[in-house]
């Protein structure tokens, strides 16, 4: 046990570190994969950098002072009647100060910049999704290619993707780390998010909101794909046999994950704005809890 115990800690500790470099096997925010991501991180780090500008010097004078204070110094004085320096309190109030104004510039023009329905270029240009936040499983609509997927989003590569996003149970977070910034799905609601894939991968996308007992496995893949891949996975969707209409809907959105991969051929136009307006019901949610409590975010 005197050998064993020592390595666990620094074996734990080596997983964690390589874990975070990992950024969640491929899921960092760090390692950007279109252009909304790109601006995230080129904020994040400015932040830092900002923040290391005040961090740095308070870390640096720390270790001066305690060193030119020390009891064995005798050029340092000791003013037991000092009470108040313009100077100082100017160098204690300046430089906080501006930290704040550079944070909140960089905040302010990152926010408008970035704004989760702000356009990535001409209209014309984007394809829309529709997306559908169930328990617990994610539906993605193509309402221009008529089809519909179940946990499974492709797109083409470098082309703007326009977001329309709806929960027809409780509140749900749309988040792929690499294309860019979270948005919640809100029954009832609809929100928008404009993301871009700048080239061909499979990227790790999540719920980042808790909804209940199935939570942990409400993710799914994005696979952007060269715009003619794109054309012939449309092609081949459309070629399968299932219609997702209101009946089919009302059995897909039962909680579980049974439904995952289900891809359909052929979809109601009007079904997403049915669920939007609630003309079709939301589910119910998640279940209460043995003791009554109830399991949902």
């Amino acid at each position: 046990m005197s050998v064993i115990a020592p390595r666990v800690p620094r074996a734990a500790l080596a997983l964690a570190l390589a874990g975070l470099a990992s950024g969640c096997s491929g899921a960092s925010v760090l390692d950007p994969a279109g252009p909304v991501a790109e601006g995230n991180r080129a904020n994040l780090l400015s932040a830092l950098a900002i923040m290391l500008a005040i961090v740095v010097p308070t870390l640096i004078a720390i270790i001066a002072f305690a060193w030119w204070f020390r009891a064995g110094n005798p050029r340092a004085k000791h003013r037991p009647e000092f009470v108040f320096s313009g100077r100082i309190e100017l160098v204690v109030w300046s430089i906080p100060l501006l930290v704040i104004l550079f944070l909140s510039g960089v905040i302010w023009i990152g926010s408008h910049r970035l704004a989760p329905e702000a356009p990535l270029g001409p209209a014309g240009r984007a394809l829309e999704v529709q997306v559908v936040s169930l328990d617990w499983k994610w539906l993605f609509i193509y309402p221009d290619e008529g089809i519909a997927t179940v946990d499974r989003l492709v797109v083409p590569a470098g082309r703007p993707i326009r977001f329309r996003l709806t929960s027809a149970s409780v509140m749900n977070a749309f988040f792929v780390p690499r294309l860019g910034s979270m948005i919640y799905a809100m029954n009832g609601m609809e929100t928008h998010l404009h993301l871009q894939a700048d080239r061909p991968g499979r990227y790790y996308g999540q719920s980042a909101q808790f909804s209940g007992d199935g939570f942990a496995d409400m993710h799914f893949t994005l696979q952007a794909v060269p715009p003619p891949e794109f054309a012939r996975w449309t092609a081949e969707i459309r070629g399968t046999g299932r219609t997702l209409d209101r009946t089919s809907y009302r059995a897909l959105a039962q909680q579980g994950h049974a439904a995952r991969g289900l891809a359909f051929g052929r979809v109601d136009p009007g079904l997403f704005g049915a669920i939007v307006t609630q003309a079709i019901p939301p589910a119910a949610g998640p279940k209460p809890a043995p003791g009554g409590q109830q399991v949902s975010g």
